[in-house]
């Protein structure tokens, strides 16, 4: 299988662009590029110029934003199939935060401005990009909903819940290799110990329970009401 119907089969895979003509999909996939990463290598940083859109084959990314002080603010934590550097692309910008792999990842990579360049020739190219925006718009609404209505524990809840994967009868959210509590931390906005601090508050009231693996939710239905759902 050549390359062209491998970034072909991916791209059917985002919801939003799943629905594209042949031949919209055969230009871009003439236009894409594999690449990989290693764990904890750099994908390209906050403030450089939009060079490529990424889509994300395998693996999970973050993208993060520093603030004057020097703490990770967490933008996005992406797993496959998604789409990446298209909002500074498409906004022509410099991208908004630093995306960094969190463990092996394989992206493919479609140059910006060839990229730019397939939107007035393929109007359901067009829509698609704007479908995809839209839900990132919507990804940042929640964001600053959570961090400005809801505290750490709501925010854990809410995002346990959002993550939960059915496995042999109980509700799992799975610890991988980078989930660290300081990762976890990042990813809500907050410091390591009010984590803990958190963490330890839901298991103490039959809600959740930590293993090495994975986190148990014991009851969902309690943790829903405690991320105000």
């Amino acid at each position: 299988m050549n390359d062209q119907i491998l970034f072909k089969n991916t791209l059917q895979r985002v919801p939003q662009f799943n629905g594209l003509a042949e031949e919209t999909q055969q230009a871009i996939a003439h236009l894409a590029i594999c690449r990989n990463f290693d764990g904890g290598q750099v994908i390209y940083v906050e403030g450089e110029p939009a060079e490529a859109i990424y889509i994300l084959e395998t693996g999970w990314v973050k993208a993060t934003r520093m603030t004057l002080e020097g703490r990770e603010q967490a933008m996005l934590f992406l797993r496959p199939v998604e789409i990446f550097g298209d909002i500074a692309v498409f906004t022509g910008t410099p991208y908004p935060g630093t995306v960094v792999a969190l463990e092996p990842v394989s992206v493919w990579a479609v140059p910006a401005k060839k990229a730019l360049d397939l939107i007035p020739h393929y109007p359901d190219l067009a829509m698609a990009v704007i479908r995809h925006l839209g839900d990132r718009v919507l990804h940042y609404v929640r964001l600053v909903e959570d961090l400005s209505l809801r505290n750490v524990e709501a925010r854990l809840a809410h995002t346990l819940l959002d993550n939960a994967e059915l496995r042999d009868g109980l509700l799992l959210v799975p610890r991988r290799d980078w989930t660290t509590f300081d990762q976890m931390a990042v990813r809500l906005g907050t410091v390591r110990d009010v984590l803990s601090r958190a963490l330890r508050t839901l298991e103490l009231e039959n809600l959740l329970k930590v293993e090495r693996q994975y986190i148990v939710l014991l009851d969902p239905k309690g943790l829903a009401e405690r991320a105000n759902r």
